[in-house]
């Protein structure tokens, strides 16, 4: 199973560029997903970049030093053989701006996130 997760929201609160306070139970459920055999796939705005500087890379290292071993960023490898498109595949998206999904709004945080319960 691959599951594409954002990051701003959804792993972190929305504090952009910063990297903010961790959403309740994101890296918990991650990993457990993770040792389920999930195959996770950072699917995020954030990027590297003269103008932007290491956005991506500090998400990246804010997961691996978390736990989180990463399949694939912003696309999925195993999908190169049978499409160039260039959306991330994923069976699950996570996404605190995805429709449906629940939300929290903890205590100090900017805005809502999602709600991993």
């Amino acid at each position: 199973m691959y599951i594409c997760v954002d990051f701003d929201g959804t792993v972190v609160d929305h504090r952009y560029p910063e990297i903010g306070e961790p959403v309740p139970g994101a890296i918990k459920w991650l990993l457990r997903l993770q040792g389920c055999g999930a195959r996770i796939i950072l699917f995020t705005m954030r990027s590297d970049g003269q103008k932007t500087g290491n956005l991506l890379t500090g998400a990246v290292q804010y997961l691996e030093k978390n736990g989180v071993k990463l399949y694939g960023i912003n696309t999925n490898p195993d999908q190169k053989d049978w499409t160039s498109s260039p959306k991330a595949y994923g069976n699950v998206y996570i996404d605190d701006l995805a429709f449906g999904c629940p939300l929290i709004q903890p205590k100090g945080f900017d805005r809502p996130c999602v709600d991993w319960k």
